[in-house]
Formats: C-alpha cells, sequence, structure tokens
C-alpha cells in the first residue's frame, strides 16, 4: 500500500515550497469546514495524496518544515501499519489502531489549538 493523505493547501506556511518527494495528487476539493474562531480560514482546499513508501520519512520531514504553526494546523496520512500525523516542528508515527499513541498526539494538537472537532485523522 502506498502512504496515502491530505493535505490542507490552506495550512501551509506563505512562502513555503513542497517538492523533492514525489507526491501523487489522487484528489482536489473544497469545503467550508474550518473553525473561524480557530484563526482558521472557513474554506479549505483537500488535496489528497499519495507516495511511494520508501518516502514516507522525507514526507513526515518536509511537511514538520512548511506547515504553519498558527491556527492549529496538521497533516495526516497513513501506510499499511503506520499513521502520520505531522504539525509544524513536530512528528507523530504510530502503530495504526495505537490508542495510548493516538492520545498523546490529540493532546498535543489541543496544545496547537486543534479544535475537538478536527481531531479525527483516520486510523
Amino acid at each position: 500500500m502506498p502512504v496515502a493523505g491530505a493535505l490542507i493547501a490552506e495550512s501551509l506556511r506563505v512562502g513555503s515550497v513542497i517538492e523533492g518527494v514525489p507526491l501523487t495528487v489522487t484528489k482536489i476539493s473544497r469545503a467550508d469546514v474550518g473553525d473561524v474562531d480557530a484563526g482558521q480560514p472557513r474554506t479549505w482546499t483537500f488535496v489528497h495524496f499519495e507516495a511511494p513508501d520508501a518516502c514516507t520519512d522525507a514526507l513526515a520531514e518536509l511537511l514538520s518544515r512548511v506547515l504553519d504553526d498558527a491556527g492549529g494546523w496538521y497533516c495526516d496520512f497513513r501506510d499499511a501499519d503506520t499513521t502520520f500525523v505531522v504539525f509544524a516542528g513536530r512528528i507523530f508515527r504510530y502503530p495504526r489502531g495505537d490508542r495510548a499513541a493516538r492520545a498523546a498526539a490529540e493532546e498535543y494538537a489541543r496544545t496547537r489549538g486543534v479544535p475537538e472537532p478536527q481531531l479525527d485523522w483516520p486510523e
């Protein structure tokens, strides 16, 4: 299984660039799901992607450098065995289904201002 996830385009720091990791865009969509009270724009652009398994570490590192630290942003992706949740400057990776590890990522997300309903990344 290739790595699969979704990136919210509005979560990128202005001036940042995603390059050097081969990504295949599988779908792009927009929805009014942002939390304006949390400093997020109401409308988000979702970029669904896949990447080769060999790129998981490079992708996580890259995302940790380009995600905006303000607004409670993260990007999640997963492979057959592992869930990755990436914040600006911080990467969580844990075996899919590991409740304790997920809880640690959720707690960190709360400290970064992620609204409770947005702690919904899939396993």
